[in-house]
């Protein structure tokens, strides 16, 4: 499982959503980025599981004692 994080301006990671692969989170992340902005920063679809931050992360391993039964899971467009 591959796990997606979104976090504002160097503020704690939160798991946002998981992924079976990383093909599936980086086509997901590529969709829901409207801007990529200096720093490693974006600005992010609205209706996307990253809306509301505006850097993302991720990992092939928790990097959070977030839960993943509480977010979504292969996310996509035709979702929202």
């Amino acid at each position: 499982m591959y796990f997606l994080y979104g976090a504002k301006d160097g503020g704690r990671l939160r798991l946002v959503a998981t992924f079976d692969s990383e093909q599936q989170l980086l086509a997901y992340v590529h969709w829901a980025t409207l801007e990529n902005l200096p720093g490693r920063r974006a600005k992010f679809e609205q209706g996307s599981a990253l809306v509301g931050f505006n850097t993302e992360h991720h990992s092939a391993r928790p990097l959070t004692s977030d839960d993943a039964e509480d977010v979504p899971h292969n996310p996509s467009p035709s979702m929202l």
